[in-house]
């Protein structure tokens, strides 16, 4: 069936719902009781074995930066006024696409990130997906107390003003939709204001088992 023939079918469809005599109300099922993990409920799996065994999941590794904001901490070293701040970043391989309509996207990050409490700062961040050859920028945003962004090409993101790096695969610019706990990380929902990414050919950087590839 054509794509005409198919909206031509769900319009049926729903005159005939219409139509039809009233249906009595749906029961809802009660909500779940949400409570805490008991110590003596957590499953027996060592933080070795967990990360040797998730380790198999390759993934993309991408850098979420945010623009400067009034109180932030300067780069290390800098000379400039004391009210001017520095960008943060730092380097993510928990992103993830969430949601079409509307569209959001994710990432993780640890409860202990010193990069974290700027970014919710600032309110929005940009989601840069690194290429093949970037292992070392992806390095550098990996470390923690260094001016990150020294000697990296970036402007500005349209919507958020974030760092926008150059020579990435692709770009998502997005303001903090929503903030929610999962054990000792974070999981930060996006709203896509904007995006792009590279006519190019490169294939993307992948972070398997403790290395790139």
């Amino acid at each position: 069936m054509g794509h005409a023939g198919m909206a031509a079918a769900a319009v049926r469809y729903l005159r005939s719902v219409r139509a039809a005599p009233e249906r009595e109300p749906v029961e809802m099922l009660p909500r779940p009781e949400l409570r805490c993990v008991g110590e003596d409920e957590r499953a027996p799996v060592g933080q070795a074995e967990f990360r040797r065994v998730l380790g198999n999941f390759a993934t993309g590794v991408a850098v979420v930066t945010a623009p400067a904001t009034a109180g932030a901490p300067q780069a290390p070293g800098s000379t400039d006024d004391p009210q001017a701040a520095a960008p943060a970043g730092f380097a993510c391989q928990s992103f993830s696409s969430l949601s079409l309509d509307p569209p959001l996207v994710a990432f993780m990050v640890g409860r202990t990130s010193t990069t974290w409490p700027r970014i919710a700062r600032a309110g929005v961040f940009c989601v840069n997906v690194l290429s093949a050859g970037q292992a070392e920028l992806c390095r550098a945003f990996a470390v923690s107390g260094a001016d990150k962004f020294a000697g990296v090409s970036y402007d500005a993101a349209p919507a958020s003003g974030s760092p926008r790096l150059a020579g990435t695969l692709a770009w998502i610019d997005c303001t903090i939709h929503a903030v929610h706990t999962g054990g000792d990380h974070l999981i930060v929902v996006g709203r896509v204001e904007a995006l792009g990414a590279s006519d190019g050919e490169e294939a993307p950087l992948l972070f398997h088992k403790g290395r790139f590839l």
